[in-house]
């Protein structure tokens, strides 16, 4: 009887050794697709694209709070506006270093700073179209959107693209025993924002008090004009210089701020030595012709 029991038994040995392999190798599948998501999902975030959807497919936090004014935190925005108007902006990107060790990313994750300037943008163009008296309501509203929508958010875009572009590709620095790092998207319009909040002081807020002088055709108004838009210039590439110049894994970055200042710088010499000649251009003129005229 025995010979007839043990095939059985070995019948049932061998039933349990074949669904335990189909189990391992189930196990290991699951693994390696796992690991593979995972890759995945770092090569998403390492990708400029981030910006638009995080790992999972969705709108990542950046733009799910820029729907509910309830969870920007305006305070910390206006803490940093005070900070970049000061003697000391480069502290401005301290809280930039510490999110990217708590956080794992350099971009803010709150758009409230955003969503002040542009506020700030749209009531200056309102200003600006009230005292250059539009002939009609559609003109104020034009006004309103073509500052918010092209003069600030479209030129950012480009100039984030550009910028970031150039760092990525030029200025990157592989360090040992770290992790290899790319400029994100979204931090470098971070660092326009700033940036264009130095100059928004000079070429909308001082400006416009000044607008009587500064319409003038006279050589002190011209030449007051063009001094102001090249400090407001400068101003810009400097807080840039300084975002950039914050990230630990890039090199040279005073390329975003000599090369900018020499150019503008010499474009002023220009037009003053035109100035004396008789050619008597005044950007204020120009640019509120372009804008209101």
């Amino acid at each position: 009887m025995l010979p007839l029991i043990e095939p059985k038994a070995m019948s049932s040995s061998s039933s349990f050794t074949h669904a335990y392999s189909r189990l391992h190798s189930n196990i290991i599948g699951d693994k390696t697709t796992n690991q593979r998501s995972n890759k995945n999902n770092i090569n998403i975030n390492n990708n400029g694209s981030s910006m638009f959807l995080d790992s999972n497919g969705r709108f990542p936090e950046y733009l799910r709070r820029l729907c509910d004014i309830r969870q920007m935190d305006f305070e910390s925005a206006f803490d940093q506006m005070i900070t970049l108007l000061s003697n000391e902006p480069q502290k401005v990107y301290t809280s930039f270093y510490y999110r990217k060790q708590t956080k794992n990313q350099w971009a803010r994750d709150d758009p409230a700073f955003a969503f002040v300037e542009a506020c700030f943008v749209a009531i200056a163009a309102l200003a600006y179209a009230i005292a250059f008296h539009h002939a009609s309501i559609w003109g104020y509203i034009w006004a309103v959107l073509y500052a918010v929508l092209v003069d600030w958010l479209l030129i950012g875009v480009i100039i984030a693209s550009i910028l970031s572009n150039i760092a990525n590709k030029n200025l990157r620095q592989h360090l040992a025993h770290t992790v290899e790092q790319e400029v994100e998207w979204l931090y470098a319009f971070d660092v326009h924002c700033n940036a264009y909040l130095c100059s928004f002081v000079i070429t909308h807020l001082l400006q416009y008090f000044l607008l009587p002088l500064l319409l003038n055709r006279a050589i002190l108004s011209c030449l007051l004009s063009n001094t102001l838009y090249t400090i407001a210039s400068i101003w810009y590439f400097y807080v840039t210089h300084l975002g950039y110049r914050a990230l630990p894994f890039l090199g040279n970055t005073q390329v975003f701020l000599w090369y900018p200042s020499v150019a503008i710088g010499f474009t002023w010499l220009l037009s003053t030595i035109l100035l004396i000649l008789g050619l008597r251009i005044n950007l204020t003129r120009i640019i509120m012709a372009f804008h209101y005229g």
